[in-house]
């Protein structure tokens, strides 16, 4: 996910983002407890994308309240 598609989100875009990110980085750790997972990168791209969700909504936050 680049950052410009998050930046072009809506806030309540950016939370449903969120959620179904964390719901797959939950999976895939099962996935991975289990010898289940296939591939492996996934697991650093979600991470990765949980974090730029997080900071630009942080950013976004800062400038509505600025």
């Amino acid at each position: 996910m680049k950052s410009a598609d998050v930046r072009a989100m809506s806030a309540d875009e950016l939370s449903d983002e969120l959620a179904k990110l964390k719901k797959e980085q939950f999976n895939l750790r099962f996935q991975k407890a289990t010898g289940q997972l296939e591939k492996t990168s996934r697991v650093k791209e979600v991470r990765r994308d949980i974090a730029r969700i997080k900071t630009i909504a942080r950013q976004k936050a800062a400038e509505a309240k600025a």
